[in-house]
């Protein structure tokens, strides 16, 4: 069972997916995202492992049930992320830039972790963030 979710969660990434919603999320320079919605546990668990490309205009937004501290752990997800990590009322509080991949093969106390505050988070290909102004203090609209 375990290998199907992995290979439906690779599958769900790479085309429209009809298993995980997808929402349009603005930037601050009005630059668009569609992304997928993981708003269960398991689909925030898979996030985006097994992705080998993500284009500019796509990501993944986890909603929480409140406002907290999150981590992100990096395991099995094979692309460079920014992670943006925001409050109930959308307001970025940080922005993990550039969180480095891992390998199918790397160690889990090798794996990097992101760590933030917020209800919501938006996992963009690496590099996004910067070039479309998302940072602490700025909203964006979902």
């Amino acid at each position: 069972m375990k290998k199907v979710l992995v290979i439906l969660a690779a599958a769900c990434m790479l085309s429209a997916c009809k298993y995980y919603p997808e929402i349009p999320v603005t930037l601050p320079d009005g630059f668009v995202v569609d992304a997928w919605v993981a708003d269960t546990p398991e689909k925030q668990e898979r996030g985006l492992m097994h992705v080998t490309q993500l284009p500019e205009n796509k990501g993944m937004i986890f909603t929480f049930d409140r406002e907290g501290e999150q981590l992100f752990w990096m395991k099995n997800t094979l692309i460079d992320l920014d992670i943006i990590f925001m409050a109930t009322d959308k307001t970025v509080t940080h922005v993990a830039d550039n969180v480095p991949h891992s390998t199918l093969s790397t160690p889990d106390d090798q794996v990097a972790t992101a760590p933030g505050y917020g209800q919501y988070v938006l996992e963009l290909a690496a590099g996004t963030a910067a070039k479309h102004g998302v940072m602490p203090g700025r909203k964006l609209a979902f």
